[in-house]
């Protein structure tokens, strides 16, 4: 039995409450994870997307979504920003499907749900990113407020996700006949 398996069987031994907030530690560190690769990810894009400047410089003033060309980013800033949300919350997902919560919750049932629950967040952060970032971009510069509008919009989900991932992942693992 590994470590972590150790102090999973302990914390739950000691009651309901004492395991869940074993998991929300868990889970801090998966997302501290997730951000990472969100992080490592948008700055990548956007330095690629930025060296190619007919897709910086579109305008993307989609539905609410207002992305404004030039010195914002434009396209090439709509795009980093959504692919690298989208690939920490895959990341996010089965990590915490088999290290937080031990889950045996069937995939098939579960991922659509977490997809359903992500569109809608990706959508919000989609809204709300580029809100940050141009309220701050004068007084930051480009690559502070690229950064401080991901974590605004990653704090947003982490408080969002853990309750629900607690409950589509409420069901445990089968124990191995050994």
């Amino acid at each position: 039995m590994s470590r972590l398996d150790k102090i999973d069987s302990a914390a739950e031994a000691k009651g309901a409450g004492v395991k869940t907030f074993w998991q929300f530690v868990k889970f801090i560190f998966v997302s501290l994870l997730a951000m990472i690769v969100q992080f490592a990810l948008l700055n990548l894009l956007a330095w690629i997307f930025k060296s190619r400047t007919d897709l910086y410089n579109i305008d993307f003033g989609f539905w609410v979504f207002d992305y404004p060309a030039g010195e914002k980013g434009g396209l090439g800033y709509f795009i980093a920003s959504n692919t690298a949300n989208i690939v920490a919350q895959i990341v996010s997902f089965f990590v915490n499907r088999e290290k937080t919560f031990k889950s045996g919750a069937n995939v098939a049932v579960t991922l659509p749900i977490y997809i359903a629950f992500t569109v809608f967040l990706i959508f919000f952060s989609a809204w709300l990113n580029p809100t940050v970032y141009g309220a701050i971009l004068p007084k930051v510069g480009d690559v502070w407020a690229r950064n401080i509008a991901t974590m605004t919009c990653s704090c947003v989900q982490f408080f969002a996700y853990f309750p629900v991932d607690k409950l589509l992942f409420r069901k445990p693992k089968a124990e191995k006949a050994g």
